[in-house]
C-alpha cells in the first residue's frame, strides 16, 4: 500500500533539492521583490490625485494599487511553482523561470489569482460591514463584538478556501490545457482528505520565521525558497498518487 510523505521527508527532499540552487532562488525572490515594489510605486503615483476626493472614486484609488499588485503577483506564482516544481524534478533551474508565468497561459494565472483575491473580500466584507455599521451608527459593544467574531470566522473560511485551491498553479504546469475553472475544481478534488496534512506542514514554519526575528529578517531568505521546495514536493506527492489511483 503506498503512503504519503511526511513533513520530514517532504522536508528532507527539499533542502536536498535546494542544494547548489540557494542562489537561483534567491535571485527569483529579488526579481519578483523589485517588480512588485516597481508597480506598487508606480500605480500609486498614478492613483494619489484621486486619494483626496471623498467620493466613490477615491476610495477605488485607495485600494487599486494593492489589488492590481495582487492580481500581478498571480505571474510569479505561476513562475515560482514553475521553478521550484523543476526542482523537485532535479532539473536545472535558473532565474528566468520566475517569468514563465508571464509566457505560458498569464490569462489563467492571473484569473487564479483573481478568484484568491474575490476568496478573501468575501470572507472579510462581513466584519467590515459590521466594523463600519460599529463606527456610523452607534456605539454598543455588540456591533463591534460582532465584527470581531466575524473576522475571525472570516479568516477561518479563508484558511480553508486557500487549502482547497492551493495546487492550482502546480496544476497548471502539468495541464495547461485545462481552464481556469478545471484547474480550480481539480486542485478542490486533491486536497479532500490532505488540508489538514498540509495545515500542519504550513504551521510548522512558523517557529522558523519566529527564530528570523533575531537575525533581523535576514533568515527569511533561507526559509523562503525551503517553504516554496517543501510545497512543490508536496504537490508531487499528491500528483504521483493520484495517477496511481488513475492507474
Amino acid at each position: 500500500m503506498n503512503t504519503y510523505k511526511s513533513s520530514a521527508q517532504l522536508k528532507g527532499m527539499a533542502r536536498e533539492q535546494l542544494f547548489g540552487h540557494y542562489g537561483t532562488a534567491l535571485g527569483a525572490l529579488f526579481f519578483e521583490f523589485l517588480f512588485i515594489l516597481f508597480s506598487l510605486t508606480l500605480l500609486s503615483t498614478i492613483t494619489t490625485p484621486f486619494l483626496s476626493k471623498g467620493n466613490i472614486m477615491g476610495m477605488i484609488a485607495a485600494y487599486l494599487p494593492a489589488c492590481a499588485v495582487f492580481l500581478l503577483m498571480g505571474l510569479f506564482a505561476s513562475g515560482s511553482a514553475y521553478l521550484y516544481l523543476k526542482l523537485s524534478c532535479y532539473e536545472m533551474v535558473s532565474v528566468n523561470d520566475i517569468l514563465y508565468g508571464f509566457q505560458i497561459c498569464p490569462g489563467k494565472a492571473i484569473t487564479l489569482q483573481l478568484c484568491s483575491l474575490l476568496a478573501v473580500i468575501a470572507c472579510q466584507l462581513p466584519s467590515q460591514i459590521a466594523e463600519y455599521l460599529y463606527k456610523v451608527s452607534s456605539p454598543y459593544s455588540s456591533l463591534w463584538i460582532l465584527s470581531i467574531l466575524l473576522f475571525i470566522l472570516g479568516y477561518m473560511v479563508a484558511v480553508f478556501i486557500s487549502l482547497m485551491l492551493s495546487q492550482s498553479f502546480y496544476l497548471l504546469q502539468d495541464f495547461p490545457q485545462y481552464s481556469a475553472k478545471e484547474l480550480l475544481q481539480t486542485s478542490c478534488r486533491m486536497m479532500k482528505g490532505h488540508k489538514r496534512r498540509l495545515l500542519y506542514l504550513s504551521v510548522s514554519f512558523f517557529p522558523l520565521y519566529l527564530l528570523a526575528l533575531f537575525s533581523f529578517g535576514l533568515a527569511i531568505l533561507w526559509i523562503l525558497p525551503y517553504q516554496k521546495a517543501v510545497m512543490a514536493n508536496f504537490y508531487m506527492d499528491l500528483i504521483c498518487h493520484s495517477q496511481n489511483k488513475g492507474n
